[in-house]
């Protein structure tokens, strides 16, 4: 005989079930109404985000200028400074070669185009010179019936370089004040809100911090690799401009996808020019084999280790976050999922249900001397001494 469905506890797992897709949709829509905030206020946002991220490299000497008797004033001036410096030297170390190579590239740039004309012109191709010019030709027409196009797409990249100023000098700006007045902002923060919001908000906020850091370390620890295995492979080919092009390297690690193209491509044209054909597919192969490397191996494997997320998760917020929002969502997706788990786990830690508490175990007793048994005989006693005579 089939058994039948219970009616209660049907409906029942259906009303459960209701309820439970109400909330999730609530949320859902209240996830969706805060995502639409947020890119209403990018323009702010994301300053805000830089400048937090520069602050994470930045906050340990100021911490070590503090705690040697500095103002915070002073000690983030100090460290302001530095970092302008620093990133001045970099883009020095990179340009000033360049530049002093720039004659030889010009003409290397030159030959190359003349070896390319050449190949095209023998087998298989066998595309002569009046074929060539022609396709010069038909292009300069194209570049100039697009001229309108053209116009268009550079004021908006003129105007893409404006905003990532602006945006720079205002992650500046905010760095510094985060650097001189963050140690006093938790306990204002925790004077603003009431009740439980007053101990859980600075609480979460301490553990993103210190998550942000970790991510940036590890961030800078996988360009540093990056770096010296380009480094090490260009070295070794002979492709001139070594240093400069490991600085590219380790400096465009932080800015995914389009970071790691823009170095290989100029590692690439650089070796192609200087030294052939030959030496730029070596170069484009060590790129591409030091690129998987960096993204399936040891971005996953450091950042899994510093952030607390597995490797797995890293790979899909990466890529979920590049299908959603492009470059900037590559940027952000590892530390947004970092943040996520750490306001989860907080979340969790505060949902469960504290241990039961174990009965105390009983404390050993005393060892007792065994008792006489009645077969075992008692010990022999003593005969009494006889009393003394009179």
């Amino acid at each position: 005989m089939s058994a039948t469905l219970n009616a209660g506890k049907t409906r029942a797992a259906l009303r459960t079930s209701a309820r439970i897709s109400g909330e999730l949709l609530l949320v859902l829509v209240a996830t969706g109404v805060a995502l639409w905030l947020l890119g209403r206020m990018w323009s702010v946002v994301w300053p805000l985000i830089v400048g937090l991220l520069l602050t994470t490299l930045t906050w340990p000497p100021t911490r070590w200028l503090l705690r040697r008797g500095l103002r915070p004033a002073v000690a983030a001036s100090l460290v302001t400074v530095l970092f302008l410096l620093v990133g001045a030297g970099t883009v020095a170390l990179i340009a000033v070669p360049v530049a002093s190579e720039s004659g030889e590239l010009g003409d290397g740039v030159v030959e190359g185009v003349q070896k390319l004309r050449e190949w095209a012109e023998g087998p298989p191709l066998n595309i002569d010179d009046a074929q060539i010019t022609g396709a010069f030709d038909a292009a300069t027409d194209r570049i100039q019936d697009s001229a309108g196009s053209i116009a268009t797409t550079a004021v908006t990249g003129v105007s893409t370089v404006f905003s990532g100023v602006v945006t720079a000098v205002l992650a500046l700006f905010l760095m510094f004040f985060f650097l001189k007045d963050g140690p006093r902002f938790l306990p204002w923060l925790r004077r603003q809100l009431p009740g439980r919001l007053a101990t859980d908000v600075p609480v979460v906020a301490a553990r993103c911090w210190d998550t942000l850091g970790a991510f940036v370390r590890s961030q800078a620890l996988v360009g540093l690799i990056d770096a010296v295995l380009i480094g090490l492979g260009l070295w070794v080919l002979d492709v001139p401009l070594v240093l400069p092009l490991a600085v590219l390297t380790f400096v465009s690690a932080f800015v995914p996808i389009v970071g790691a193209l823009f170095a290989g491509l100029v590692a690439v044209l650089i070796a192609l020019v200087s030294n052939g054909f030959m030496d730029a597919v070596l170069v484009l192969v060590l790129i591409v084999v030091v690129q998987q490397l960096e993204g399936n191996v040891f971005q996953p494997m450091i950042q899994s280790r510093g952030l607390g997320l597995h490797a797995a998760v890293i790979l899909l917020a990466v890529t979920l976050g590049g299908s959603l929002a492009g470059i900037v969502g590559s940027l952000l997706a590892v530390p947004v999922a970092a943040l996520v788990a750490v306001v989860w786990n907080y979340l969790r830690e505060q949902l469960t249900d504290p241990p039961a508490p174990q009965p105390p175990a009983p404390e050993p007793s005393a060892p007792q001397p065994p008792e006489p048994s009645a077969a075992q005989p008692s010990a022999p006693q003593s005969p009494a001494p006889d009393a003394p005579a009179a």
